[in-house]
């Protein structure tokens, strides 16, 4: 039977929270280490990495958020059959209620009719919580805390594009999807990395781009033409320029993720979901003993 106590997973998820806002993953550390060093000395270029590591660094050793902006906190919730997704999105709650009085979040939720913040990161959709029921015999919670200046330099095209020259086409997704970032510029707070969903409709095609962000930087798309595609925009947009915050530089973009899905045959969408250096992601899975795991 799995069983887990509520007061002791509500820390766990806490704990969770912490860590995404305040200790980066290895695998995105590692690409921003490697990147300072592919800048040359003296470069505004490696001083803006180099600030940005020694943030890093200091996020962690003190257990404080890394950026000013906590994000929007984003959840993917796998679950096993039979469980309620209700009790789960109330333990997130008091376990992001508690991170705010603990100042791993900030307070980030606006009424958007009245403009009044709710004081404790909670609200209509905050947090976003997305359920999925699997096969497997544990939960596993994803989490993503998505600033807002990345999120603004987020896009949708709907394709065919006719300023860009942009077809139906696989050729036409890697035109919009430069022009994406060529529009960014630092605004997103570069070096970014791009979720990009292709297909859908307008909402699942945004949301498959998000999910795409989950996926670690190391990795191959299991699609053999995606993960072509995923490399030479990797290659590519890094010639564009733009460099760190806009300053410059040999790294625009750390990863390209890409996923796509059926659409109708009237609509063709390709989702930009820009993720700042600040890729702050993590997951934790619970057993059937109650036991975690931090990834």
């Amino acid at each position: 039977m799995f069983q887990y106590d509520d007061k002791k997973l509500k820390d766990q998820l806490l704990e969770l929270i912490r860590r995404a806002a305040t200790d980066l993953p290895e695998d995105v550390v590692d690409s921003m280490r490697a990147a300072w060093k592919n800048e040359p000395e003296g470069s505004s270029a490696r001083s803006v990495f180099g600030m940005l590591l020694k943030n890093i660094e200091l996020a962690k050793a003190e257990s404080i958020p890394m950026c000013q902006d906590t994000g929007t906190n984003i959840y993917l919730v796998y679950i096993p059959e039979g469980f309620s997704m209700r009790k789960l999105t109330a333990l997130i709650h008091e376990a992001t209620e508690e991170a705010v009085e603990k100042s791993y979040l900030r307070p980030n939720a606006v009424d958007s009719i009245t403009g009044k913040n709710s004081g404790n990161n909670l609200g209509e959709g905050q947090p976003f919580i997305h359920f999925e029921e699997w096969d497997e015999d544990y939960i596993e919670f994803k989490i993503m805390l998505k600033g807002g200046g990345c999120e603004n330099v987020s896009t949708q095209y709907k394709l065919p594009d006719v300023d860009l020259g942009a077809d139906r086409d696989m050729d036409g997704v890697y035109k919009v999807i430069v022009d994406a970032v060529n529009e960014a510029q630092g605004q997103g707070c570069a070096p970014g990395i791009l979720g990009i969903g292709i297909g859908g409709d307008r909402a699942s095609s945004s949301l498959a781009a998000k999910i795409q962000l989950y996926r670690k930087l190391p990795d191959t798309n299991e699609n053999a033409e995606m993960a072509k595609m995923e490399s030479k925009l990797l290659a590519d947009l890094n010639e564009l320029g733009v460099g760190p915050m806009g300053f410059g530089g040999k790294t625009t973009i750390l990863g390209v993720k890409i996923g796509s899905l059926h659409r109708l045959p009237a609509s063709f969408f390709v989702s930009i979901s820009y993720m700042c250096w600040a890729y702050r992601r993590r997951s934790m899975t619970l057993n059937a003993k109650g036991e975690v795991t931090y990834d």
